[in-house]
């Protein structure tokens, strides 16, 4: 880190080959596909080069590295509704005979990522910082600059609107009987 830090080319190469994956991890599910993912992983990597002579180590460095990956998934969600989209209409394909069906794995992985694109991007952040890298409630603050307490309810809520559209529950909370 220290090598890096003082413009080492081979220990910044490796420190940031050793954090791509994770950070290219958590910019996929908070933009919600692999184009504005690789995007904003491209961004952050280079944020983290242009950043790293001045990072003061109060953090650990993931959780700085994640920080700045999430500031550039949250900029590329930004330009991506300025953007006007372009390409072919969805469509679905049409099955044929004896194609093997898509594994239960990757089916639950595509449900996923379409119930994430779903969240507002401030829950999406706080889930995915949760569960994905594992960070506790202070460092998730930390990354996105507001109170632990913030940080609670965004991840509460975000967890809740998750389970709704995951399981299929038609209704909002304040609609549900109570037993």
């Amino acid at each position: 880190m220290t090598s890096a830090q003082q413009g080492d080319r081979r220990a910044m190469d490796t420190l940031l080959r050793s954090h791509q994956d994770r950070i290219y991890a958590v910019c996929r599910r908070i933009t919600g596909n692999d184009a504005d993912a690789l995007d904003a992983t491209q961004e952050a990597l280079i944020a983290i080069v242009r950043g790293l002579p001045r990072f003061d180590r109060r953090a650990r460095f993931s959780t700085w590295a994640y920080r700045v990956a999430t500031n550039a998934c949250l900029d590329e969600l930004r330009r991506r509704t300025r953007r006007p989209l372009v390409g072919l209409p969805e469509h679905e394909p049409e099955p044929r005979g004896g194609a093997p069906r898509v594994d239960d794995q990757v089916a639950a992985r595509v449900d996923l990522d379409a119930a994430l694109a779903d969240l507002t991007p401030e829950f999406r952040a706080a889930v995915v910082l949760r569960d994905l890298c594992a960070l506790d409630y202070a460092e998730i603050a930390e990354v996105l600059g507001i109170p632990a307490g913030t940080v609670r309810s965004r991840i509460s809520r975000g967890r809740s609107a998750l389970a709704d559209q995951l399981t299929g529950n038609p209704t909002t909370p304040h609609e549900r009987p109570r037993t």
